[in-house]
């Protein structure tokens, strides 16, 4: 009875959700990317307090967990991907100060000036990038370091289909220069800027969806919301190939200089 009267939306997110947890990672990045951001970030100590928002399964913060000595809460609004975090938390023995919460990026369980670091990879779109820079500035500590990646464009100029094709998925897209603009308005010192290199979208995030495709199509054959999902993807990932040097990830790295009001 409850799955027959799932609205479409309920029963399309458990699907996107079982489709990403079937892969280690959630968006385009690697471990050696995190390690090279996290090489920015110079105040952290055992009793630092960090917060990696949209974390997923937890791939990403896994290798922050290695790299640090503080405590880590994830936070992500599905439960499944708390519950592969919780769970790969405790598989590498980091329980005890890397935990996994099930919430919405807008409604953060943090005191202001709680934290010393805010961490996001490839998830703050899901709020938009000044929004949340903005909103998320608050929890900082003075000194404290915000540190997101984020799809930008490379260039000024870019082909008709790819630059409709990301308008239309999320339109706060913009260019390197405008979103370090927006980091300093927001309150922060801009410390750093770089641009993912291509095997994090390549090897770590649409090599493995290949299987994963085919088992989610085998599963789910013959439906419409499935399909609709791989073809998505699929399409996403050639649209990258081919358009890859006009766009990609950028992991943007700021440092709060000033108190909140």
């Amino acid at each position: 009875m409850n799955d027959e009267n799932k609205s479409i939306h309920e029963f399309d997110f458990e699907l996107i959700c079982e489709y990403f947890s079937s892969i280690k990672r959630q968006g385009p990045g690697s471990p050696e990317v995190t390690i090279k951001a996290l090489s920015f970030i110079d105040n952290l100590t055992n009793e630092s307090q960090i917060a990696d928002i949209g974390c997923g399964t937890g791939g990403q913060t896994m290798v922050i967990a290695n790299n640090t000595s503080g405590h880590i809460t994830g936070i992500d609004l599905f439960p499944t991907f708390i519950d592969l975090f919780n769970i790969n938390s405790q598989k590498l023995s980091l329980q005890d100060r890397v935990n996994g919460i099930v919430c919405s990026m807008d409604n953060l369980p943090f005191q202001n000036e709680e934290l010393d670091l805010i961490w996001s990879e490839g998830a703050i779109y899901n709020i938009g990038f000044k929004r949340g820079i903005n909103e998320w500035h608050k929890f900082l500590k003075v000194g404290g370091f915000i540190a997101v990646s984020e799809a930008s464009w490379f260039t000024e100029e870019r082909p008709a289909k790819i630059d409709e094709f990301w308008k239309n998925a999320y339109p706060e897209i913009d260019t390197i220069s405008n979103k370090v603009t927006q980091i300093q308005q927001a309150g922060y010192i801009p410390i750093a800027t770089f641009v993912l290199p291509e095997n994090c979208w390549i090897e770590h995030f649409y090599a493995p969806q290949v299987s994963a495709q085919n088992k989610f199509l085998q599963k789910y054959a013959g439906n419409k919301i499935a399909e609709e999902l791989v073809e998505n993807q699929r399409n996403e990932a050639e649209l990258y190939y081919k358009y890859k040097k006009y766009y990609g990830y950028v992991f943007y790295i700021g440092k709060k200089f000033i108190s909140n009001d």
